[in-house]
């Protein structure tokens, strides 16, 4: 398995990841814009709005850093980590659910997508140690995320999209606070890496 950062000469594979039907209601783009610009679509706006979505996140592709990590198997996409500095989430700069912790200019991952079919097999976990490489490389001096706390449970892979504080705390993450927001009726965790520490 390969994980690189998803630039925009990759956008064909993000693309492969995100909407392999060809359309896609989110394109990772729900943190990154206000809840008035993501807003509630109907049916016969969303692939209008999908378009726009998708628009905005290949102008971000071709940004210096990239907003996400791609996985690879056999040369062919599998998996997506949404992630960059917190500034750039517009949702989470406004959030009342996931305040801000601290003026700490961190990074965060938002959110983990694996193709259908290759589900429970450490992609997510191999993703999520791509980004700790990645925001580390870009000078971020820590990362965060904002998993669910399943208490050992098994919860459905649609609730997990923003990970699992066990998978998080794997990589080296620590609990930082308690947020009010909830997936699948449970605790969502702000976890921090700090990332300016020696590594080994």
């Amino acid at each position: 398995m390969d994980i690189v950062p998803a630039t925009g000469d990759r956008f064909s594979d993000i693309a492969a990841v995100l909407a392999p039907s060809g359309t896609g209601a989110c394109w990772c783009m729900y943190y990154r814009m206000s809840s008035s610009q993501y807003g509630r679509v109907s049916a016969r706006d969303l692939p209008q709005a999908a378009r726009h979505r998708r628009d905005l996140l290949r102008s971000r592709a071709d940004h210096p850093t990239a907003p996400g990590m791609l996985a690879y198997l056999d040369g062919i996409p599998i998996g997506w980590c949404g992630l960059g500095p917190r500034t750039e989430f517009t949702r989470l700069q406004r959030s009342r659910t996931i305040p801000a912790v601290d003026s700490l200019l961190v990074w965060s991952v938002v959110c983990f997508l694996i193709r259908p079919g290759l589900r429970r097999r450490g992609i997510a976990a191999a993703l999520l140690s791509g980004a700790i490489s990645y925001a580390r490389d870009c000078g971020a001096p820590a990362l965060e995320g904002y998993p669910v706390d399943t208490a050992g449970t098994r919860i459905d892979s649609t609730f997990a999209y923003v990970g699992t504080t066990s998978m998080f705390q794997a990589a080296g993450f620590r609990r930082i606070a308690q947020t009010c927001a909830r997936s699948a009726g449970l605790p969502r965790i702000v976890m921090r890496l700090d990332l300016t520490a020696d590594t080994p």
